[in-house]
């Protein structure tokens, strides 16, 4: 029954043609178990969507939600990433607690309370009600102005939320101790960065993370691929922005230091989400699924 609105997702998001068949083997299946626990549910569900960056969460919260709304079912889709702190906000940041801050990405460069807010609004099941959710604008580095954001009329069956570090847990300090490239031993020479993460880490995130029913893992078979995944999202954003808009869209230089930000918590989730997570796509270096766990 969704074979044709899949096919035209792909066609409109470019993507290759083993997608659909990969979405109508494993998707579809997820889609209908989605679909059963809220025929069961009298409370919205969370449905997080995890993964590396480049591996697919956005591709799949928008299939997700485009399916289970042919069902019938009033969704709230948005990502973590909507959350970013402004531009503003974390040049404040960064001149508070350290230089690397102004780079958004990793925990504490949300906005948690608007986040939790937006959460307590969609679980709150009152009728006719709209809800306002913020968008970030990732080709300017900035929130989006509050005219353009996305608009939720509730009540919602399910609330749909992608983030590359979904359910990560905090570390051990003594795992924070040595750099592990080379902007944490350049440019956190103290740890002090590293440290800042793993307290809002420890905090709000854990308010958030602990609100999801369902935890989907998008699993990327190595940190090596993350960089390859990421280059083909900034290369798509490109193609989509127009140039006067695109000034804070990086060349290869600047991406390849942008995700050294995010090098420790990514290793992190690879190793740890596995066994967190309720349902489990593991996908090859060409992007393909190659095995699922967790549907039955």
């Amino acid at each position: 029954m969704y074979s044709q609105l899949i096919e035209k997702i792909a066609e409109d998001e470019a993507l290759p043609n083993n997608y659909v068949e990969d979405a109508t083997n494993y998707f579809v299946p997820l889609v209908n178990f989605i679909a059963e626990k809220l025929a069961e549910s009298r409370t919205p569900l969370m449905i997080g969507i995890s993964g590396a960056q480049g591996t697919g969460k956005t591709t799949l919260s928008y299939l997700l939600t485009r399916l289970l709304t042919e069902r019938e079912f009033n969704i709230a889709k948005f990502s973590l990433d909507d959350f970013y702190l402004t531009k503003n906000q974390r040049k404040l940041l960064a001149s508070e607690e350290h230089p690397l801050l102004k780079t958004r990405g990793v925990p504490g460069t949300h906005d948690t309370n608007l986040l939790l807010s937006k959460l307590e609004e969609l679980f709150n099941k009152t009728k006719n009600r709209t809800i306002e959710i913020p968008k970030f604008n990732k080709a300017t580095d900035e929130r989006a102005p509050k005219s353009s954001w996305s608009k939720v009329y509730g009540p919602v069956d399910a609330i749909v939320m992608e983030g590359w570090f979904l359910g990560a847990t905090p570390f051990d300090k003594e795992m924070l101790r040595d750099p592990i490239n080379e902007l944490e031993k350049l440019e956190d020479v103290n740890g002090k960065w590293r440290e800042f993460i793993n307290r809002q880490l420890s905090g709000s995130y854990q308010n958030i993370f602990s609100q999801i029913n369902l935890l989907v893992l998008l699993e990327a078979p190595s940190f090596n691929q993350v960089y390859d995944w990421r280059k083909l999202q900034e290369e798509k954003l490109r193609t989509r922005t127009p140039k006067a808009k695109a000034n804070a869209l990086m060349d290869e230089e600047q991406l390849f230091r942008f995700i050294q930000h995010y090098e420790r918590l990514t290793r992190h989730c690879l190793k740890i989400l596995p066994d967190r997570a309720d349902i489990i796509f593991s996908l090859n270096p060409g992007h393909r699924i190659t095995t699922c766990s967790g549907l039955t």
